[in-house]
């Protein structure tokens, strides 16, 4: 790799971890292309020499979080797993409990990566949707185990739909509406939501089509 290469690799990885500081802090509300240019100490329009435009910034920020939530994840299903190896159920209550609490301590980059859109007519690259995907192994291997007659599609569907379960629980508890579940609940909530789901499924293979 040529210096200049190496250079521009090491400022680009400047830009995406400034920008990921701002968030953190700040929320995507305090995201300035200025502000993170006079940061990593290049001109304005040189930011767009080491991205595409902010679309692209935003995203990579999402992919560092997404590699941190995958992390997350696969510790608590690996802890969970080798504490009980049969109990699936236990297992996905660990990754639904691991989500949350990813969630509490990361708030503003969290919402980032549901509340961020793109400019009108963008598309999201294919290597951003590949890894938004590869996070559902962690609950496809547990729920593979809970449903063996299951084929894959079902179990897909059925892990964005326990998924979209547990994320519109946290999200709403972390938010505190008038409706959320209160914040010293809501760990509780989450397992019992997932385990009855979990007994509900074993129990009736009618659900599963």
């Amino acid at each position: 790799m040529t210096t200049t290469a190496a250079r521009r690799d090491r400022q680009r990885e400047q830009l995406i971890e400034a920008a990921e500081r701002t968030i953190a802090e700040r929320g995507l509300a305090g995201l300035k292309a200025r502000e993170l240019a006079g940061e990593i100490g290049c001109a304005l329009g040189a930011i767009y020499n080491l991205v595409r435009d902010m679309d692209e910034l935003v995203l990579r920020v999402g992919s560092r979080t997404l590699a941190r939530l995958d992390e997350a994840l696969g510790h608590a299903s690996q802890g969970a797993l080798a504490a009980a190896p049969e109990d699936a159920a236990g297992r996905l209550v660990a990754i639904a409990l691991a989500y949350s609490a990813f969630a509490r301590e990361n708030p503003r980059l969290w919402r980032t990566l549901f509340e961020y859109r793109m400019a009108e007519g963008a598309e999201v690259p294919d290597w951003a949707v590949a890894e938004q995907m590869q996070l559902f192994r962690h609950i496809m291997a547990p729920l593979g185990a809970l449903l063996p007659e299951a084929g894959e599609p079902q179990r897909l569907l059925l892990g964005r739909t326990l998924f979209s379960a547990v994320h519109g629980v946290v999200a709403i508890g972390l938010e505190e509406k008038l409706v959320a579940v209160p914040r010293r609940e809501l760990d509780h909530q989450i397992e019992t939501l997932v385990r009855l789901v979990c007994a509900g499924l074993a129990a009736d293979t009618r659900l599963i089509r």
